[in-house]
């Protein structure tokens, strides 16, 4: 690349991104102008530093752009739109880009769960070497379902949103590594199968379910979520594809946080129908029915409104011009 022609041929473009980044003030043509010019000086900042990584050109252009960045960053809607943005097309868009991985992992989780559970319906002995008759009998008969009315509704809310917040985060925070996301993972799902087997073998089944499904189908699924956004992840360095491997961490990464924030409120719901719903005193039925609802809903949010976002172009991932510059790979 020869770099005087490259600045000969765009010289005219940086000093107006310049000169519309220092304006206080901005028309709606201007502001558009001035987000076109960026990307385009964004371009030209990733050709000299592919191909002809002049110092001073690059430290220039690098100066442009930032005092661009800080102009657009000044110029962004309020906090609450934001807020209705990530809502309304970040977080969904980002759960249907992703919805191999996690429905994937929800999928092989629930069979795993029922293997699980037949193994040990087969092998009592899993459990009856670890308590004894009068521990086993006291839970299945009074300490499972006593465990749901324990604490006030609101404590005993707080206190579960919190702990499947944690293992959310868990599984994406070890999403880099890979394998500690599925030992979390098998860890949850053996519990599942562990319990739901003694339960089963002692005819309270019917208690188990009633008291799991209200909660558990949106709780599990978030987890399930979180568990596959953190293996795709782990996924993004191990095939980066077209990017490079940092570039496709980071990408991933973006997005993945997007939905971990997301997963924050989906929990925060969940909690709330284990807190209030699950203990109460309605018709096993209707709380089943509640859960069902707020399950349907969320599929609905993925598979409709995620599907809608996606579709007009968003990801998950933040927008070109908040995330930076990227240097494409050199073939």
């Amino acid at each position: 690349m020869n770099v005087d022609a490259l600045v000969t041929a765009h010289h005219e473009q940086w000093a107006r991104l310049d000169a519309l980044s220092k304006q206080r003030r901005l028309s709606g043509a201007e502001a558009d102008e001035l987000l076109d010019l960026y990307e385009r000086v964004s371009t030209h900042l990733s050709q000299v530093r592919s191909t002809a990584p002049d110092p001073a050109l690059v430290r220039h252009l690098s100066m442009l752009l930032t005092r661009a960045r800080l102009s657009l960053a000044g110029r962004h809607a309020s906090t609450w739109s934001g807020v209705l943005t990530f809502f309304r097309s970040t977080f969904p868009a980002g759960l249907y880009d992703l919805r191999r991985w996690w429905v994937s992992t929800l999928v092989a989780s629930v069979v795993l769960a029922a293997l699980v559970t037949a193994w040990t319906l087969a092998h009592p002995e899993l459990y009856t070497s670890q308590l004894s008759a009068e521990q086993i009998r006291a839970y299945v008969d009074t300490d499972f379902a006593g465990y749901y009315s324990e604490f006030a509704h609101h404590e005993f809310a707080t206190q579960v949103w919190v702990n499947n917040a944690w293992v959310a985060a868990q599984c994406i925070a070890f999403g880099a590594l890979g394998l500690p996301v599925l030992y979390v993972l098998w860890q949850n799902v053996v519990n599942l199968g562990v319990v739901a087997a003694l339960m089963v073998s002692h005819d309270r089944a019917s208690l188990f379910f009633g008291l799991i499904l209200p909660h558990g189908l949106l709780e599990l699924t978030a987890v399930f979520v979180a568990g596959g956004a953190g293996l795709r992840l782990f996924w993004s360095w191990v095939d980066p594809g077209p990017l490079s491997r940092s570039a496709s961490f980071a990408r991933t990464g973006r997005q993945v946080v997007g939905i971990a924030l997301g997963l924050v409120v989906v929990l925060l719901v969940s909690g709330l129908i284990e807190g209030f719903v699950t203990p109460s005193g309605l018709p096993t039925a209707a709380r089943i029915a509640i859960g069902l609802v707020a399950w349907g809903a969320f599929l609905v949010y993925v598979f409709v409104v995620g599907r809608r976002a996606h579709r007009a172009g968003a990801t998950g991932d933040v927008a070109g011009h908040v995330a930076g510059d990227a240097a494409p790979v050199v073939g």
